[in-house]
C-alpha cells in the first residue's frame, strides 16, 4: 500500500510539469561548511524548514516538523521523548545517542560521548528561525556523532526595528502553550529574547508534561568583527508513559491511554551559552572562533526494567570551535581545530527490594573526564566554471578518563570496572564533485565517511554478560548522488540516491550480550519536490524509499531473535512520505493539508513481527484578523486512526507507543 501511495505521489509530481508561475526563492544554509551558503550550491542532501512553515506548523512535537525532510523519520515517546532516524532504522541505545549529531547554532546540545537519546528536546525549536536537516555523515566539518545526519536549530536574528511576538494555543487533549519574544537594533548592536511555555496533561494517564525554555541573543557588529552571543535554558518536568502490550490495546480507545508505569517521571535541565566571533582579516579571508560551555543534568526511573532503579546523570564542558575561511579566484579553503573539556558522571540505585538479579542498592556512581581535540582541513576547486571539487578531512581524538567512585566488581547482574583510561583516534575524509548542467539545474556525486568513539554508558556501564567485546569506533562509509534545481518556473526538485555501510555497529541483543562488530546496509533514493499549481496553490512532496539490512549472521538464544544476513533492520519502514497541499486564497489567508505516510516494518531481529505502517491527515489554517492578530487552527489525525508513533516485539510482546488520536486546537498571535 504505502509503496502504490509513494508512485501516486511521485506521478503527481510529475503533472505538475504542465503549470507555469514563478515561485523559486534562494535558501540560505549555514550547516554545511558552518557558514552561510546558498542551499542550491551544496553537493549533499540537506533540508530546510523555514521560520514560514515552523510558523504554519506550530509543532507539539519536534518531530512533526523533522517529518517534512526525506529519509527522517522520528519516533515519538512519552511526552518530549523520540528515537531518530536519517537515512537509518530508529536507532535506540547508546547508536540511537551517538549516531546523530543535534546543534543549536552550530554548537552540539551534549557532548561527544554522553548525547541523550532524546537529545533534540534540549533544543528550543519553538522560536527558532530556521531548522537544517544534513542527511548522510557529516563528519568532515563537524566530527563525532555525524554518523547518519545533523540537525541544527537555528535562533533568530535580532530584527532591524522594535519586534514584540507573542502566541497562546490551546486544544482537546488539554495541551497549553504560550511563548513570546522581543526583538530590536541600535546602532552596532541587536537583541533577542524568547521564550516557550507548554503545559499538557497527557494523551495517557499520568503522562503529563511542563516544559519552559529561554533564549537570549545578542549581536554586535563593526563591519569588520561581530561578536554573537547566545544563551539558552530549558527546564523539563514530565510524567512518562511506558509501552502498551498487544494490538488489541492499540486498537482498543479506552485501553491504549492506560499507563502502567504510573510512577515514571523524566526531570532534565540543560544551560549553554555560546559566543561567535567573525572577523574580516583582509578581502579574501574570515576567522571564526566560537567559545562554548554547557551543562546539564537529568534523572528518571528505569520504569523499563523490573528494578525500575533511578538513574542520575549529566555533564558540563567548556570547548571552542574555530575555523579560518580563504577564498582567493577558483580555490577556497577552510580550515580549524576544535576542542572541548567534559566531566560526566552517572549513578543509578535501586530502593525496591531485590528482583531477580536487579539487587537493591547502588549499582554503579562513576564519573569520566574527557577531552576531544580536532582538525579539519577542506579544499574546493573550480575545475571549470561549471565544475566544482571539494575535498576535505577531519582527524578526532578522544580520550576517556574513567573513575569508579564505588567498589569495583560485580553485584547482581551489575560489572563496575576498575579505573581506566581509553583513547580512540578516528579519521574523517570526504571528495565530492558538482556540475551545473545549466543555469537552473546541477548534479554531484560523494564519497563521506563518518565515524564516532564509542558512548561512555556503553564502555562503563556493564552488566555481568557483557563481558565480551568491548564497544569500539563506529564507521559509516556514504556514496551519494543527487540533482537540484528547477524546470520552468513551477517545478523544484532535489532528488538523491545513496548507498552506505556501517561497521563496528554496538548494540545489545535479545539475550542482553553485546553486539561489538554489528555490519547493517542503507540504500535508498529520496525526493523533494515542490510544484506552484497555481499562484495561490503550492503543493510539496518529501518522499523515501530505502532498505536498511543487516549484513551479517548472529545467533541467539532466543532462536525468534536471532539475526540473519540480509534481513531488514527492525524499526525500518522501506517507504516514508510526507505530502502538503499549501492553499493561499488571500494575502491574509492560508490552509494546509498534510499526509504523512509511514509503510509497514518489522518490529523485530528476525522480521518475524511487524507493524502495518500508517497513514494520517492533519489540516491547519491561519487567518489575519487585523495587521497585528491572527487566529490559527489545527485538526490533527482527522480520520482519527488509531496508530502508533513506535512499534516493536520483545519479550514476546508487541509493544507500542500510541499516537494521539483526532485533536482540534485553536490558538491566537500577535505580532507588532
Amino acid at each position: 500500500m504505502s509503496e502504490r501511495i509513494l508512485w501516486a505521489a511521485l506521478s503527481l509530481s510529475a503533472l505538475g510539469l504542465t503549470c507555469s508561475a514563478a515561485f523559486a526563492q534562494e535558501t540560505i544554509v549555514v550547516t554545511a561548511e558552518r557558514r552561510p551558503q546558498a542551499a542550491e550550491d551544496i553537493a549533499q542532501s540537506i533540508s530546510v524548514i523555514d521560520r514560514a512553515q515552523l510558523k504554519l506548523i506550530g509543532a507539539d512535537h519536534i518531530a512533526e516538523a523533522l517529518a517534512r525532510a526525506p529519509g527522517v523519520s522520528l519516533h515519538r515517546g512519552s511526552g518530549a521523548e523520540h528515537l531518530t532516524a536519517i537515512r537509518s532504522p530508529v536507532l535506540s541505545g547508546g547508536a540511537g545517542a551517538g549516531s546523530f549529531l543535534f546543534l543549536e547554532n552550530g554548537v552540539a546540545l551534549r557532548s561527544p560521548g554522553f548525547a541523550n537519546i532524546n537529545g533534540l528536546f534540549d533544543a528550543h525549536y519553538e522560536i527558532a528561525d530556521q531548522i537544517e536537516i544534513v542527511r548522510g555523515p557529516s563528519g568532515a566539518l563537524y566530527g563525532a556523532n555525524a554518523i547518519h545526519g545533523v540537525v541544527n536549530v537555528l535562533t533568530p536574528p535580532p530584527s532591524d526595528d522594535l519586534s514584540i511576538f507573542a502566541e497562546a494555543f490551546g486544544d482537546t487533549e488539554d495541551r497549553y502553550k504560550w511563548k513570546a519574544s522581543v526583538s530590536d537594533s541600535a546602532g552596532a548592536h541587536g537583541f533577542y529574547a524568547g521564550a516557550s511555555v507548554v503545559s499538557e496533561a497527557g494523551y495517557r494517564v499520568d503522562a503529563g508534561l511542563d516544559q519552559q525554555k529561554l533564549t537570549l541573543r545578542h549581536l554586535f557588529d563593526s563591519g569588520d568583527v561581530s561578536v554573537d552571543t547566545v544563551f539558552s535554558f530549558d527546564n523539563l518536568e514530565q510524567e512518562t508513559a511506558g509501552f502498551i502490550f498487544g494490538a488489541a490495546t492499540l486498537l482498543d480507545r479506552d485501553l491504549r491511554r492506560t499507563n502502567d508505569f504510573p510512577f515514571a517521571f523524566r526531570d532534565a535541565k540543560s544551560a549553554r551559552l555560546q559566543s561567535t566571533i567573525d572577523w574580516r582579516a583582509g578581502d579574501n579571508t574570515r576567522l571564526r572562533i566560537t567559545p562554548y560551555a554547557r551543562w546539564n543534568e537529568m534523572e528518571f526511573p528505569q520504569h523499563f526494567l523490573p528494578s525500575n532503579a533511578l538513574e542520575e546523570n549529566g555533564h558540563w564542558s567548556i570547548g571552542a570551535q574555530s575555523a579560518v575561511y580563504h577564498d582567493a579566484g577558483p580555490l577556497s579553503l577552510i580550515a580549524g581545530i576544535d576542542v572541548e573539556y567534559t566531566q560526566g558522571h552517572l549513578r543509578e540505585f535501586q530502593s525496591r527490594p531485590r528482583i531477580f538479579s536487579f539487587t537493591q542498592g547502588l549499582h554503579y556512581d562513576y564519573e569520566v573526564r574527557a577531552l576531544n581535540a580536532s582538525g579539519f582541513v577542506q579544499g574546493k576547486y573550480e575545475l571549470t566554471p561549471q565544475t566544482v571539487l571539494t575535498a576535505a578531512v577531519r582527524i578526532d581524538g578522544t580520550i576517556y578518563d574513567y573513575d569508579n567512585l564505588t567498589a569495583s566488581g560485580v553485584v547482581g547482574r551489575f560489572l563496575r570496572l576498575d579505573d581506566q583510561t581509553d583513547r580512540f583516534v578516528t579519521a574523517s575524509p570526504k571528495l565530492s564533485l558538482r556540475h551545473e548542467f545549466s543555469d537552473a539545474v546541477a548534479g554531484y556525486v560523494s564519497f563521506a565517511r563518518g565515524a564516532r568513539p564509542p558512548q561512555t554508558t556503553d564502555l562503563y556501564r556493564l552488566q555481568i554478560n557483557q563481558t565480551g567485546d568491548r564497544a569500539r569506533p563506529e564507521m559509516i562509509d556514504a556514496l551519494e548522488a543527487g540533482m537540484k534545481g528547477s524546470i520552468g518556473e513551477r517545478l523544484q526538485f532535489d532528488l538523491a540516491a545513496f548507498f552506505m555501510e556501517k561497521r563496528n555497529f554496538f548494540f545489545r541483543d535479545a539475550d542482553g550480550f553485546n553486539v561489538a562488530n554489528g555490519k547493517t546496509r542503507h540504500v535508498g533514493v529520496e525526493a523533494d519536490i515542490r510544484i506552484a499549481l497555481h499562484k495561490s496553490l503550492i503543493l510539496q512532496s518529501a518522499m523515501t524509499y530505502a532498505a536498511h539490512t543487516y549484513r551479517f549472521d548472529r545467533l541467539t538464544g532466543r532462536a525468534t531473535e536471532s539475526i540473519s544476513f540480509g534481513d531488514d533492520v527492525d524499526s525500518a519502514p522501506r517507504v516514508i512520505a510526507n505530502t502538503r497541499l499549501n492553499w493561499r486564497p488571500h494575502e491574509r489567508v492560508t490552509f494546509e493539508a498534510e499526509w504523512v505516510s509511514v509503510g509497514s516494518y518489522f518490529t523485530d531481529a528476525a522480521n518475524d513481527h511487524f507493524y502495518d505502517g500508517h497513514n494520517l491527515l492533519h489540516l491547519r489554517g491561519e487567518a489575519s484578523v487585523t495587521e497585528r492578530l491572527a487566529v490559527f487552527l489545527t485538526l490533527r489525525n482527522v480520520a482519527d486512526a488509531l496508530y502508533a508513533e513506535r512499534a516493536d516485539f520483545a519479550f514476546g510482546n508487541d509493544r507500542f507507543f500510541p499516537g494521539e488520536e483526532r485533536t482540534f486546537g485553536v490558538g491566537l498571535r500577535y505580532r507588532q
